[in-house]
């Protein structure tokens, strides 16, 4: 079966699964890094990880049968990032049929409970069987891997309406903190202020004909039916291109600010329309992964 986002790492007309799993036992073969743990039954487990760019390439999962013969079970497209995106607490949920994790948070700055696909699994395994279920996360790396995304204008503002945002920001933070903790003050000053929030956008819309990407400047909203995929718009921080060595294709490597929440995303070039430029602003579908770093 051919993954949905290998073409966010240069693998986009790679659509024979015949080649995919010559690809797959290649990097079985000769792996720039290879782990081997235990899953909770005892049952010997390996991951196979190959680099096709800085930071992203591919990771085979599977089985070992009789010591050393390995059977491949599962492989993803694989991405690490540069920001420690998250220290929120973590929980870690197993796939039901496979050997891979989701992480969960609260994420307050995003306004919606944040899912993951657990790029580092054998870590989560390891320490599983170091301290049991009781294992503790200490902060997350994020990423993400984008199938399609438009580049948008930013949405302009001055120096005293960036500093008013960001106090606004840190204000709301501050009182979902409280509502966390059971202030019913909090709580009704939140459900009020998203009260005056909807009827702003409402207004501006409907009346003064406003689009809506130049009202709203970010977002976060879970997309389909897979928990760990969203769209999102994020303001650009850096960007630069990078070339997959076995294929040759483009990708872009962006690092996005979305609702405060730093990570980076990569996208093939033929899947973004619009340039990137520092400032700007990205929108598009992405799978959310992260590399969780433990205590």
């Amino acid at each position: 079966m051919i993954h949905s986002f290998l073409r966010s790492i240069g693998f986009r007309e790679k659509r024979n699964s015949k080649e995919i799993f010559e690809i797959l036992e290649d990097i079985v073969r000769h792996p720039d890094a290879h782990t081997r743990t235990q899953d909770a039954n005892g049952n010997p487990i390996g991951t196979f990880l190959k680099y096709y760019g800085k930071g992203f390439g591919i990771k085979v999962c599977g089985d070992f049968f009789n010591g050393s013969e390995f059977h491949i079970s599962d492989y993803f497209p694989y991405f690490n990032g540069s920001y420690v995106s998250t220290y929120e607490q973590i929980e870690l949920e197993r796939y039901a049929a496979k050997d891979a994790f989701a992480g969960i948070c609260d994420e307050m700055r995003l306004g919606v409970t944040l899912i993951f696909y657990v790029n580092n699994m054998e870590d989560v395994m390891e320490n599983r069987l170091l301290y049991g279920s009781q294992l503790m996360a200490s902060n997350a790396v994020l990423s993400g891997l984008a199938s399609g995304g438009k580049i948008l204008l930013p949405i302009m503002k001055t120096d005293a309406q960036q500093r008013e945002m960001a106090e606004k920001s840190k204000q709301r933070i501050r009182l979902m903190q409280k509502a966390r903790e059971g202030s019913q003050q909090a709580m009704e000053t939140l459900t009020m202020s998203d009260m005056d929030t909807y009827s702003m956008l409402t207004r501006r819309i409907t009346q003064n004909r406003e689009d809506i990407l130049s009202v709203v400047e970010g977002s976060f909203i879970p997309y389909g039916m897979e928990s760990d995929q969203y769209m999102i718009i994020g303001e650009i921080l850096s960007c630069y291109t990078q070339v997959n060595s076995l294929t040759g294709e483009i990708v872009w490597n962006i690092s996005l600010s979305c609702n405060d929440v730093k990570f980076d995303i990569l996208i093939n070039e033929r899947d973004l329309i619009g340039e990137p430029q520092i400032g700007r602003r990205f929108r598009g579908r992405i799978q959310m992964q992260g590399s969780i770093n433990f205590m």
